[in-house]
């Protein structure tokens, strides 16, 4: 019997035509589903940059997007004895939204999260230079806030200023450890929650990863907030994209 046959078998044995019983796991934490399915299929739940199960990374059912791992950028501008003297929480406050429901609380998520398809409202992008590194960049010029004068450092008021960077040496590592052994496979379910299928993907390098960040179909999902020192640095793709990535289905 195959590596995958056997995933086959464990997931027709524990997993297929059941719903999610998650009584047992904290039920603040919206990965309780996802634990749940890790503990049918044998996995323990760990922080390790490996494939999930005999060489393939499991991905659960989700909404509407799926992660490839929450990788934080190498530099952030914000880094102990940076030239400008900016704190984590003043990134927040110069690049970053105020949540009017939060008590005002900052976060770099949603609008000014950067993106690989232009320069938002708030002057950012991504941008993949020669050698395949992700820059997050501040372009102070193309910044459409009303307040940019009194929010922006003078230091800082320039174009293409690398407010973050992912080095492709690092990146490499991360994506290929998880995607590049066996492949991936996903676990589906039907509208009433019950799991019905298990489809697979092949093998992903970082060649073919960083290429589906340039034309966004991979994109940054950014959730940094003040309060919480996590990064919070999900790259994610559409389900429907991963759909277009399988190449079997049991």
């Amino acid at each position: 019997m195959s590596d995958k046959d056997t995933i086959i078998r464990l997931f027709d044995e524990k997993v297929r035509g059941r719903h999610p019983d998650t009584g047992s796991f904290n039920q603040l934490h919206d990965g309780k589903g996802g634990h749940w399915l890790e503990t049918q299929m044998g996995i323990h739940a760990n922080s390790s940059n490996s494939p999930d199960l005999l060489g393939y990374e499991m991905k659960n059912d989700t909404t509407s997007k799926t992660t490839f791992g929450d990788w934080s950028a190498n530099y952030y501008i914000f880094k102990k004895n940076n030239p400008y003297g900016i704190t984590r929480n003043d990134f927040l406050c110069i690049f970053g939204k105020p949540n009017p429901l939060k008590n005002g609380r900052h976060s770099w998520s949603g609008e000014p999260s950067p993106t690989i398809k232009g320069v938002n409202k708030f002057g950012q992008n991504l941008f993949v230079d020669e050698e395949n590194n992700i820059h997050a960049k501040y372009h102070y010029s193309k910044d459409e806030r009303l307040d940019k004068a009194t929010v922006v450092p003078d230091a800082m008021k320039v174009d293409d200023l690398t407010i973050a960077r992912w080095d492709a040496s690092k990146l490499k590592k991360k994506v290929e450890n998880k995607f590049n052994k066996m492949g991936w496979f996903k676990c589906l379910r039907d509208s009433t929650g019950a799991y019905t299928s298990i489809v697979f993907g092949g093998p992903i390098d970082y060649e073919t990863w960083i290429s589906l960040v340039k034309t966004g179909d991979v994109y940054f999902d950014s959730g940094m907030y003040e309060g919480n020192n996590r990064p919070y640095s999900q790259w994610r793709a559409d389900n429907a994209f991963w759909i277009k990535l399988v190449i079997s289905k049991h």
